[in-house]
């Protein structure tokens, strides 16, 4: 359950979840250096693999201050809650107060119907700015039908299964603490790279 742009060139996946603030930083900036890369003549094929951090939470979901003040404590969390900051370097805006932590498997499965479809990366664009930006609920069947309607995604056929098998795939690829990146299976950047690092990397690829 591949899904990419580009099909031609190094490969370079990307394992994320949409409820990782790291996954949609490096989502963003990997999809402008690949735009950036293509411009100057290279090809290269950017992958989206499914991850889930906390494949146990509840689908009911809970604002993440909550569950920030419960594993970190109160002053962390008011300080996630209040910052404004992340993301404004990327053109994104992170609204931690509005997010509703939840299970993220029916947006994983969204996206899996988007890339069967062609629309991998619109879908997942939307899927997580309306986590971090919008403060939609990600488990509401409702939530995820107008989503897949306004970035014309029909929700069919069922994917489940093929997603379950690539989820046990990527369940030792990924990590609860950020994105991994990888090329030929093999880690190839931090969990936080730059735009340019990433535009960097592809260059080398390319050779």
């Amino acid at each position: 359950m591949e899904q990419g742009l580009n099909h031609s060139g190094p490969r370079i996946e990307l394992v994320h979840d949409f409820v990782c603030a790291r996954s949609y930083l490096a989502f963003t900036r990997l999809g402008r250096a690949v735009e950036r890369h293509r411009a100057e003549g290279g090809a290269a094929e950017f992958v989206l693999r499914p991850y889930r951090i906390r494949p146990e939470a509840a689908v009911q979901g809970e604002p993440l201050f909550e569950v920030h003040r419960r594993e970190r404590g109160e002053t962390e969390a008011r300080a996630i809650r209040a910052d404004r900051t992340l993301g404004t370097a990327d053109g994104l805006t992170f609204r931690f107060d509005r997010a509703l932590f939840t299970n993220t498997y029916a947006a994983h499965l969204l996206a899996a119907q988007a890339a069967a479809q062609g629309r991998s990366l619109p879908m997942a664009a939307r899927l997580f700015r309306a986590y971090f930006t919008d403060g939609l609920h990600l488990a509401d069947p409702t939530v995820l039908a107008a989503l897949a309607t306004e970035v014309g995604v029909r929700q069919e056929p069922d994917l489940a299964d093929a997603l379950d098998a690539e989820l046990a795939r990527t369940g030792s690829l990924g990590s609860q603490s950020g994105p991994v990146f990888l090329v030929g299976g093999r880690h190839v950047l931090h969990e936080e790279p730059t735009e340019h690092e990433m535009l960097i990397l592809l260059r080398e690829l390319r050779y």
